[in-house]
């Protein structure tokens, strides 16, 4: 039996759940999010202000989803009440962060400044145009928009210069020692 897969969820108060026969539609004060399950293999049900995920048996397939399943459950649950948040750093001489309305442009070092757009149900706000802080209600779109802002400058090795996570220790390298 999963560890994670057999805890129930605990749905609060201002949360309101649907389980359909696909998918599962959690709506709460934050917005609205639907995460689909394998019906087949699954077996998702709300009772006393709890959801409980079950499989409905013991194949590989079943063992591997149960956890999966009952993680994206919680997960939304709390996006939608509370909501996720990634935060970048940039680190360079002349390297800055500017929000204008959908689109966060960036200077990075190159020839041209790069325009990224914002996926729809992602906030941003810009602090010290050096601080990124990214916020959604859906954790995986939450960091999958952090992590495609961060591959535009990775952070190098030597002077560390470029987007990191805030916290992130990027390893640092000494360079090269002159022959005395």
């Amino acid at each position: 039996m999963s560890r994670i897969g057999k805890l129930p969820i605990q749905i609060p108060d201002k949360v309101k759940v649907n389980v359909g026969m696909s998918d599962v539609v959690i709506e709460g004060p934050k917005g609205k999010l639907t995460v689909p399950y394998n019906k087949a293999l699954m077996d998702v049900s709300e009772r006393d202000g709890h959801i409980e995920v079950k499989r409905a048996n013991d194949g590989i397939e079943a063992r591997s989803l149960h956890g999966l399943t009952r993680t994206l459950l919680s997960n939304a649950i709390k996006g939608v009440t509370v909501g996720f948040e990634d935060v970048l750093e940039i680190n360079g001489v002349g390297y800055r962060a500017e929000l204008k309305g959908n689109v966060l442009t960036l200077n990075l070092g190159y020839s041209h400044p790069i325009d990224f757009s914002l996926p729809a149900g992602i906030q941003c706000e810009v602090d010290k145009q050096t601080r990124v802080v990214i916020r959604g209600i859906d954790k995986a779109l939450v960091g999958q928009t952090a992590a495609k802002i961060r591959d535009f400058k990775k952070t190098e090795p030597y002077k560390g210069k470029g987007v990191k996570y805030a916290g992130e220790q990027p390893r640092r390298k000494v360079g090269k020692q002159g022959v005395a």
